[in-house]
């Protein structure tokens, strides 16, 4: 067992059991040993899933870091803003780490981190899962073997459902950037932001622009009558596309974990349950339209690089379909697909084709039930070797290789908010 890796989960959520789970397949690889979370019923769950004691059962961070450095790495699924205030302290005690996106929610916790990182040595690797699907592994390879020549222009959308927009950003979490401390684009998007510096990678951004808004979800577009409660005063609750009723009452395991957080720790759950606790006041049954949600839903983000490439990303929130598209256009080819489809087309120039153009569609074979398109697994597996060895691989999201992304965002927000003025990069403080 010399080469397993322990590690202590800091905010016991859906995301951080995702990977501590990989401890279950692969015992020889990885270890949990304890839980440091405010919740003492996923203390207790987490104690019981991964057998350690209660004496390893803390109710913070802060707490933890008292005990002194108990493993090699920390899992921290902790929500956004409490990302950097949980790190610092345990980073400091030379604790590697597994950090959830986005891994700070502004440049200047961004640039301490970093300091504190440099400063102890820690491995640390920022959870960008979708590097690692096969479907975006697969294009990276494929440019790195020289298939399309020299990146001209990379363009990626995000279609977000209207149920995941809904769920997510308008009744849920990251609804409100007062709040929650992130944008639209850092909170959801910030994977498709990293993946077009990982794509472009060495090549830096140079210049970005940006502008969106919030164009359907605000009280003057509510259906005339609508009530302020779904299931408790709208009149609409049967047929309105947004209803609560039809969101979650019909569908009550599409969103468990976020709809009924009030009901995680009861066992047996019936429909009962769910309407009397949309009856006492559970968020997710307001009205979408007079929600105190401020963050956009819709962004488009154009970007230069050094030596002239550009790219551009738009995020469209309240599609039919949860969908993200990419087409490179490079001097030898283009590559083109779409994420969920598990395939792209690869055309490469041929003068001597009666097309003008040679096509191969790349089938990408990824189980539907994998999370994130087979990629967090595939991220965990990374993580351990990254700590055991210090070797990164092609995906490696470590955390240097990161900072363009989260600052290219950081700067997109603020062009956006300075209706589209152009914003400049400056990696001069990284290197």
């Amino acid at each position: 067992m010399d080469s397993t890796v322990t590690a202590v989960i800091v905010g016991g959520g859906h995301r951080s059991l995702v990977y501590a789970d990989y401890s279950l397949t692969h015992p020889d690889k990885l270890k949990i040993v304890g839980i440091a979370d405010p919740n003492p019923e996923r203390r207790k769950m987490c104690m019981e899933r991964y057998g350690f004691s209660e004496e390893y059962c803390f109710e913070n961070a802060a707490e933890l870091a008292k005990k002194g450095r108990i493993a090699q790495a920390i899992i921290n699924g902790t929500m956004d803003h409490q990302h950097f205030e949980t790190s610092v302290p345990l980073l400091k005690l030379g604790y590697d780490m597994l950090l959830e996106k986005p891994f700070a929610v502004s440049k200047d916790e961004m640039d301490e981190l970093i300091s504190v990182i440099k400063e102890n040595g820690n491995k640390v690797m920022i959870c960008h899962v979708l590097r690692y699907a096969p479907f975006y592994l697969s294009i990276k390879e494929k440019i790195l073997a020289g298939e399309i020549g020299d990146i001209i222009n990379i363009q990626m959308a995000e279609h977000v459902s209207y149920h995941h927009l809904s769920t997510s950003y308008i009744r849920g979490k990251w609804a409100n950037s007062d709040i929650c401390k992130t944008s639209m684009l850092l909170a959801k998007s910030c994977h498709d932001v990293d993946l077009m510096m990982w794509l472009m990678q060495p090549t830096l951004p140079e210049t970005v622009s940006s502008v969106g808004g919030k164009y359907q979800f605000k009280p003057e577009n509510a259906p005339q009558n609508a009530g302020t409660r779904c299931t408790v005063d709208c009149p609409l609750v049967d047929s309105c596309r947004y209803s609560s009723k039809n969101l979650y009452l019909m569908h009550p395991n599409r969103w468990e974990v976020y709809a009924w957080a009030d009901l995680e720790n009861k066992q047996n759950v019936t429909d009962e349950d769910r309407i009397q606790s949309f009856l006492n006041g559970n968020p997710y049954n307001r009205c979408i339209y007079k929600c105190d949600n401020n963050v956009v839903d819709h962004q488009s983000v154009l970007i230069n690089f050094a030596g002239g490439a550009t790219g551009t990303f738009n995020m469209i929130g309240g599609s039919a379909k949860s969908l993200r598209k990419i087409h490179i256009i490079g001097t030898l080819g283009e590559i083109y697909g779409a994420f969920e489809d598990e395939k792209y087309t690869l055309s490469k120039i041929s003068a001597l084709a009666e097309t003008g153009f040679e096509e191969e569609e790349i089938n990408i074979s990824a189980a539907r039930d994998e999370g994130h398109g087979g990629g967090d697994e595939a991220l965990t597996k990374d993580f351990i070797e990254y700590v055991k060895t210090g070797k990164q691989s092609v995906s490696c999201t470590a955390i240097e290789n990161s900072v363009a992304g989260h600052l290219a965002v950081f700067l997109a927000d603020k062009s956006r908010e300075e209706n589209g003025r152009g914003q400049t990069f400056d990696f001069s403080s990284y290197k």
